[in-house]
């Protein structure tokens, strides 16, 4: 699914700017499954029909003081469009608020990425302004604008019910 959306997928995905220190397949799942255990990241997988679509995750979840994490998403093009991502992502940020009992969620956009700009636009995340050199994506340091929303932002009805009502 991912090879055949790179071209969609590929301009936003994120890469290692120390390639020496790349995680093989495997000890990357191994990686991800000891911070979900360590309840540091989240992983959800979307389908439609049965069929794998996509993936959101919540990862660096911090707890303490804080009780923060960000959310990353990507869905394989065929499926863009139709709603699902920003579904998705309401019921990952509801799960957050409400299950893990966390306060702040955020997610980071490339600016030029205006499909995920309608994402946060759809749920109406507050803009937090641009972050220079944030993440290394597509093989050089990139610029994110930060979108975060609190569970006293959200309320009782939850962003599933923002996005419905």
């Amino acid at each position: 699914m991912r090879r055949e959306s790179s071209a969609w997928t590929g301009p936003w995905d994120s890469t290692n700017p120390y390639p020496q220190q790349a995680l093989s397949y495997r000890k990357a799942i191994a990686f991800q499954d000891a911070e979900g255990r360590a309840g540091r990241l989240l992983p959800w997988v979307l389908t439609v029909d049965g069929r794998l679509a996509g993936q959101v995750h919540v990862f660096s979840i911090v707890r303490g003081a804080q009780q923060g994490g960000t959310i990353g998403y990507w869905i394989a093009e065929r499926y863009a469009g139709r709603g699902i991502t920003p579904a998705a992502v309401a019921m990952a940020i509801d799960h957050c608020f409400g299950v893990e009992r966390l306060h702040r969620i955020e997610i980071n956009v490339r600016p030029e990425n205006v499909n995920s700009l309608r994402v946060v636009e759809k749920l109406g995340l507050r803009d937090e302004g641009v972050r220079r050199s944030f993440l290394h994506i597509a093989g050089e340091w990139r610029d994110h604008r930060t979108f975060a929303v609190t569970a006293d932002e959200v309320g009782a009805g939850g962003l599933v019910g923002r996005l419905s009502g």
